[in-house]
């Protein structure tokens, strides 16, 4: 069984597969619950099972001008849950149209059943994606 560290490694191996346009759907549970607070004006801010948010993740990906690189663990936090962790991290990339590199930072809060994913709450620096991406 995988502990919340270890299914967040997998995660962020996941963002670096540039060859690969579609996210690998057993980091999930079936009824994973996704969700994102601060998500951009007509972005949803909750998505519900596995289907629903591969398939968001992919047109994501597949519509996102950045090819990510990096991503820095800032602080991982454990919680009194031995499922759930907090991490803060950098994620950054290059601009594929321009060349230009960005990053932004995030925090997500993962909680993990059966060594899958089963809640991602995702905490973004939307100002920082929009700027990077109007340099686009």
């Amino acid at each position: 069984m995988s502990t919340p560290h270890e299914a967040f490694a997998r995660l962020r191996q996941q963002w670096f597969l540039s060859d690969q346009p579609t996210l690998d759907p057993d980091l999930f549970t079936e009824d994973v619950v996704v969700e994102m607070p601060f998500a951009a004006p007509g972005r949803p801010d909750r998505i519900e099972g596995r289907a629903a948010f591969v398939a968001f993740a992919d047109a994501g990906r597949a519509a996102l001008p950045v090819r990510f690189d990096q991503c820095l663990i800032t602080a991982a936090h454990e919680t009194a849950d031995p499922d759930v962790i907090v991490v803060e991290y950098e994620l950054g990339g290059t601009v594929t149209t321009t060349g230009a590199r960005a990053s932004a930072p995030f925090i997500g809060v993962l909680r993990v059943r059966d060594g899958r994913i089963a809640r991602w709450r995702e905490y973004q620096h939307t100002l920082a994606i929009a700027e990077a991406l109007a340099a686009a």
